[in-house]
């Protein structure tokens, strides 16, 4: 029979009913993945284990009506869609299987008052991973029941984290990039999305005092000699604030061998940075100096002197390369959209202990026919694990 993929095609469609309710069971998992990233956010608090337990057993409420929405929602299929769907149907279940074990073993973990906040953490994130498979076997699902994108609701498709790698001199530091593209509405045959990227800079945080030294440390014979101390790198939403302890000299030369010291002290200077977007997106901080405790000359330096524009042009420089090679959107974003994605805004924010990141957010307007394409590379994406780069500065 020529036309047996055609029909066999006709048979297994989605009634307009089926239709409603796979928008529905798609709500289901991604409500219960919404409850899964605020548990994991908790977890990232250090809060006591009775907070774990009660996040937890919501998240858990909500993963137990996402697989009962699963497994209904096979139960309802017709005896030709059983037999067209059967291999879909059955990845299907198996996620769904997996699904319970892994929150049964998260809810193990939870009984036990002792259990370590990391082993918690490793659950949870299989159970976040068990989710993000069920999901994409519920798109497969769609896709073969001829569920156009159209009729789908407006979902949230995670990038997965992408980790980068800048080298400051010698200092390695690590930025690790999620982020989230949600579809929007659709109109003129250009489809939007919305996207939301975050990257996490507290590694930057915890070695800013051996960054800083290599940018600024400097030992000139007759000149200046400059030696950070110490630094500190700290949220103050919608800036960061860069805390820098140096101690400074100046010397002078009289001839080849006699060295006058002109200068010499301890200073503390504090830069605020202030994020915005370039016409072409990249990311731009206007540093501007907040506090300065240094005596006589050397806070002279420090607040209207060459000393304080050297400070705060290199660390706004260190702050912006890695805002830049964490915001790459050609290594976070699926190929449908590159080209396509424009930042519209930059800010830092900070979390509940006290890490920095950079939260970027922008849009993606496609054709019509691109947004099937980039809605095809995003439900893959999703699903894929981090990656991994390593760029040097």
């Amino acid at each position: 029979d020529d036309l047996k993929d055609f029909h066999m095609l006709l048979a297994v469609q989605a009634t307009s009913h089926q239709v409603t309710q796979y928008s529905l069971m798609l709500k289901s998992t991604e409500a219960a993945r919404a409850e899964m990233s605020a548990f994991l956010d908790e977890l990232n608090k250090e809060k006591d284990h009775s907070q774990f337990a009660a996040r937890g057993a919501t998240a858990e409420q909500a993963i137990e009506k996402a697989r009962t929405d699963a497994r209904n929602y096979l139960d309802d299929f017709s005896e030709a869609q059983r037999n067209g769907l059967r291999e879909v149907s059955k990845k299907l279940l198996k996620e769904e299987a997996d699904l319970g074990q892994e929150a049964r073993t998260l809810a193990a973990e939870l009984s036990d008052a002792k259990t370590p906040v990391q082993l918690l953490s490793n659950a949870a994130q299989n159970l976040d991973q068990a989710l993000v498979n069920l999901r994409s076997h519920e798109l497969e699902l769609g896709d073969e029941m001829s569920i156009s994108v159209e009729d789908q609701p407006e979902s949230k498709f995670e990038l997965g984290a992408a980790k980068n790698s800048i080298q400051f001199a010698d200092q390695p530091v690590a930025i690790v990039t999620s982020g989230a593209v949600s579809r929007g509405k659709a109109g003129n045959n250009q489809s939007a999305f919305t996207l939301e990227l975050n990257e996490d800079l507290s590694d930057l945080q915890q070695n800013i005092t051996r960054v800083l030294r290599s940018q600024l440390n400097k030992s000139e014979r007759c000149g200046e000699h400059l030696e950070v101390q110490d630094a500190t790198l700290t949220p103050l939403a919608p800036a960061s604030l860069v805390t820098v302890q140096l101690h400074y000299e100046r010397w002078t030369c009289l001839g080849r061998e006699n060295m006058n010291e002109m200068a010499e002290g301890n200073g503390t200077i504090e830069v605020k940075l202030i994020p915005s977007l370039e016409k072409d997106g990249a990311v731009r901080l206007r540093a501007e100096t907040n506090r300065v405790e240094a005596p006589g000359l050397v806070g002279e330096l420090l607040r209207s002197g060459s000393l304080g524009d050297e400070l705060r042009e290199k660390v706004a420089e260190v702050l912006v390369a890695a805002a830049q090679r964490g915001g790459d959107l050609k290594a976070i974003l699926p190929a449908a959209a590159q080209g396509h994605a424009e930042l519209t805004r930059a800010q830092f924010e900070g979390t509940g202990m006290g890490r920095l990141t950079m939260l970027l957010t922008g849009e993606i307007n496609v054709s019509g026919q691109d947004a099937k394409l980039l809605l095809g590379e995003l439900r893959r994406k999703s699903s894929s694990p981090a990656t991994a780069q390593s760029v040097p500065q």
